[in-house]
């Protein structure tokens, strides 16, 4: 049975946007928000990001990727005022949920989520998958070929199965060190 909220407890809604403009959909709405003094009613703006570790011209940069892509979550009270402001912001297409009443999210799933935002532990963003061929592009292995054999996006370590003294040997090397074939 569908648990029965108070409308004056805020709660968290996923809102559909399109695809791109989610950190111009959450200005937006801010403006809205403050212009229609709707702040009593719309308390947060959020776009879900995280931290991930990527490697451009052999470097290693730190971005914010988009967990939820096409989608902001808002911490708000729904009455027909506060979700006429939501909805008719610029590129929202509608609140998640089933016909025209909004669905406010599982608590534990917004604490879980608000848990990753804040992540101090950035992960690495490795493009490889299991049996990739690869070359290695550093180190004493540096230019010999293998294939991937397991990886630890944790430690952003990569094992490469290397044929060495006639049978594969395991190679355990940071993902900086290996490219794609």
């Amino acid at each position: 049975m569908a648990q029965q909220t108070s409308d004056t407890e805020p709660r968290w809604y996923a809102i559909h946007t399109y695809a791109g403009y989610e950190n111009a959909v959450e200005r937006n709405l801010k403006q809205r928000i403050e212009s229609l003094g709707m702040e009593g009613k719309i308390f947060d703006v959020v776009v879900p990001t995280e931290k991930k570790i990527r490697v451009k011209a052999g470097k290693r940069v730190v971005e914010e990727e988009k967990i939820y892509p096409g989608y902001i979550l808002v911490r708000m009270i729904v009455d027909e005022d506060s979700w006429f402001v939501v909805r008719n912001t610029p590129r929202v297409t509608g609140f998640v949920g089933s016909g025209t009443t909004p669905v406010p999210m599982d608590e534990a799933e917004v604490a879980t989520l608000m848990k990753r935002m804040g992540a101090e532990v950035v992960k690495h963003r490795i493009d490889l998958v299991k049996d990739d061929p690869v070359v290695i592009t550093d180190g004493p292995f540096k230019e010999l070929e293998g294939k991937v054999g397991e990886i630890d996006e944790e430690r952003g370590k990569v094992k490469v199965m290397v044929a060495m003294f006639g049978r594969e040997t395991p190679v355990e090397l940071d993902f900086l060190q290996v490219r794609k074939l």
